[in-house]
This record gives structure tokens, C-alpha cells and sequence, in this order.
């Protein structure tokens, strides 16, 4: 009976399941940036004019903490919908395998780059940007408060933003390949079926010769 239910062919071919989840993870990482801007602390900050007619400007408090605690978010999210993500993917017994693994990690990284860019588009429409040569103080008024937007990434390198995309797929795999290492069949239980018998050693002689 369970033969039988591992090889009925699935009514969705492998290439269209593959875009089927790069599709609903591009949504996922729309509404995660979203999400993302929504909760992401902002950060305070004041800019003071020098009696020399320097400015100068700091942050208030604990606020610089949010440079890190910001792209944490983002990243905490991202590794969320990623191991979720794997979980459903796995489901689909039909099209377990390599194939389903290409299409997850590309997926789970177009998610971070939705994630990203929207994230990024909404906090900026929402704090601006903060161009401190151009900030309102002068001698009458020394002082100037401002609102910057919370960073989604922990530096401003290629090599950190691409291992905070790249982290979220790495994630993915991993959670995929633990019910992997967990199924005893060699086609995961996916189609089509592989039916391999291995053949018996042979039983050594059991009479001693004389």
C-alpha cells in the first residue's frame, strides 16, 4: 500500500513546484520586510555646533546598539521563514530531492532580497535620510535632534551583505537535510520510486574442514 502511494506521479511537474515556491517565498519576503519596518528600532541621534563651527553629532544613549540589533532582526526573520520554508518543502514527498533543494535555497534567497528591498524602501519613507551637513543648527540654535533609519545590514560590504543573503539559504538546507539523513530510502520517498534490493552476503561454511 505504501508502494503504491510513493509512486503515483504528482499532478504538478518538478519545474513548475520549483517556481510554485520561489513564488510564495518572493511574497514571504515582501511581507518579512514589511514586518521588518514595522518593529526595526530607529535610531536617535543630536547634532551640536562647536563654538569652533564644527558639528558634531552622537547618538543618545544606547541608541548606537541598534546598528547591530536592526540587521539581527532582519536576519532572525529571514532564518525563520527560511527553516519554515524547508519544512513545507519537504512535505511534498512527491518532489523530494536535489532538485527541490536548488529551487529552496534559490527561493529562500530571492525572499532575503525582497525582504531587503522592501525593508529598506519603507524605512526610508518613513525616517528620510539624514544628510548631517545640511541639518538646521547655527549659533542661535546649537542643537539638532534627528531620527535615522535603522541599517538592514551589518556593514556596508559585498562580502556582509552577501552573507547575510547567503545565510538564509545555507539555513534552509540544513533543516532540509535533517529529516534527509533521517529517511532510509534511497528516493526520499519521492517519484519516481527506486526499488533497490542489495544483495545478501554470503553465509560463511559452517562444518570445519578436517
Amino acid at each position: 500500500m505504501i508502494g503504491r502511494q510513493l509512486s503515483a506521479a504528482p499532478r504538478t511537474s518538478r519545474r513548475r513546484a520549483v517556481f510554485a515556491i520561489a513564488a510564495g517565498l518572493l511574497i514571504a519576503g515582501a511581507v518579512v520586510g514589511g514586518l521588518w519596518a514595522w518593529i526595526a528600532p530607529s535610531i536617535h541621534g543630536v547634532v551640536v555646533l562647536s563654538r569652533d563651527g564644527d558639528r558634531l553629532h552622537d547618538y543618545l544613549g544606547d541608541e548606537s546598539e541598534h546598528f547591530f540589533v536592526a540587521p539581527f532582526l532582519m536576519l532572525g526573520l529571514l532564518n525563520v521563514v527560511a527553516a519554515v520554508a524547508a519544512v513545507l518543502a519537504w512535505q511534498w514527498r512527491a518532489h523530494r530531492g536535489p532538485g527541490m533543494v536548488t529551487g529552496l535555497c534559490a527561493g529562500v534567497m530571492i525572499a532575503a532580497g525582497a525582504a531587503v528591498g522592501v525593508g529598506v524602501l519603507l524605512v526610508h519613507l518613513r525616517y528620510g535620510a539624514v544628510d548631517f551637513a545640511a541639518v538646521p543648527v547655527s549659533k542661535d540654535h546649537r542643537v539638532y535632534y534627528f531620527t535615522e533609519a535603522p541599517p538592514v545590514f551589518f556593514g556596508r560590504t559585498p562580502l556582509q551583505i552577501a552573507c547575510t543573503l547567503l545565510l538564509s539559504a545555507s539555513i534552509a538546507a540544513l533543516v532540509y537535510a535533517v529529516p534527509v539523513a533521517a529517511t532510509a530510502r534511497d528516493d526520499l520517498g519521492g517519484y519516481p520510486p527506486v526499488d533497490r534490493s542489495y544483495r545478501q552476503p554470503a553465509a560463511a561454511p559452517t562444518s570445519m574442514p578436517s
